[in-house]
């Protein structure tokens, strides 16, 4: 599931494959775009942006995407095999003469000057894992609505750039809260905390294969994606259940002893 530290990722290889070099082959594979060529153009970099990708290209464009959850850019040598999908999958194709990053399942790819990035991302809260990080700004974002649920109030990028929905269940276990607690009950010295830990488990885990967020080798994460199992912490039965704000639901997990507060009935 693509969160801050799979973007991170994604746009280190990006970056290494494509920046500096020439495109020799450019096809956008979307409607908007079709007649766009980018050939004869170089790229100057690929910057990760909480979960958007900016590959900016000579000539004051930037080709912005965004992962959401099936997307993926892979990178194939000459004469490699393609792998990422089906060819109808397949929402952009950029080439150079050494490698070719293909992006498939893209559900959000535009074609922008570079001075409108911000119709982009200018939305964004301080980004975990880029520059503009600043701990004290995230926090007051998110504590900005104090009765809205803990787990939806990590998960809005306004607030915060580069949490999916893997580290908010993560997060909230690591609080000692449930993801349904209103953030302005959440004790103060572990609000305090929040915006330093969620950047410490997204920095450790940018440059790993797996993502971990125990520190353990016998198991990688604490609830995510491990209901009916048992705590690792209290051996309870780990449960899940589906939060959204309206606009999407996703599955949530948590240790109803470990964490005290609000939750849906089982």
């Amino acid at each position: 599931m693509p969160e801050g530290d799979t973007v991170w990722q994604t746009a280190r290889r990006l970056h290494t494959a494509l920046a500096g070099h020439v495109l020799t082959r450019s096809d956008l594979r979307v409607p908007k775009y079709a007649t766009a060529d980018l050939t004869g153009r170089t790229v100057l970099d690929v910057t990760p942006r909480g979960k958007h990708l900016l590959t900016r290209i000579e000539g004051g464009l930037t080709l912005h995407s965004h992962l959401r959850m099936d997307g993926s850019w892979k990178v194939y040598a000459p004469g490699e095999r393609w792998s990422g999908g089906p060819g109808h999958q397949i929402r952009v194709i950029l080439g150079t003469a050494d490698r070719t990053a293909v992006g498939y399942r893209l559900p959000v790819l535009d074609l922008l000057r570079t001075t409108d990035e911000d119709r982009a991302v200018g939305h964004l809260g301080p980004d975990l894992l880029g520059p503009d990080w600043d701990p004290d700004k995230a926090l007051e974002n998110l504590l900005r609505d104090p009765a809205r649920p803990l787990g939806e109030a990590l998960l809005d990028q306004r607030n915060l750039a580069g949490i999916g929905n893997i580290y908010k269940s993560e997060l909230c276990f690591l609080l000692r809260a449930t993801p349904w607690l209103p953030i302005g009950s959440l004790p103060a010295e572990h609000a305090a905390r929040l915006p330093a830990l969620a950047k410490k488990l997204l920095e450790a885990n940018r440059d790993r294969p797996a993502r971990s967020t125990t520190g353990r080798r016998d198991q990688n994460l604490y609830v995510y994606g491990r209901a009916p199992r048992p705590c690792l912490r209290c051996r309870t039965p780990i449960r899940t259940a589906n939060q959204g704000d309206g606009s999407r639901e996703r599955p949530t997990y948590w240790c109803p002893t470990c964490q005290p507060g609000p939750s849906p009935q089982p």
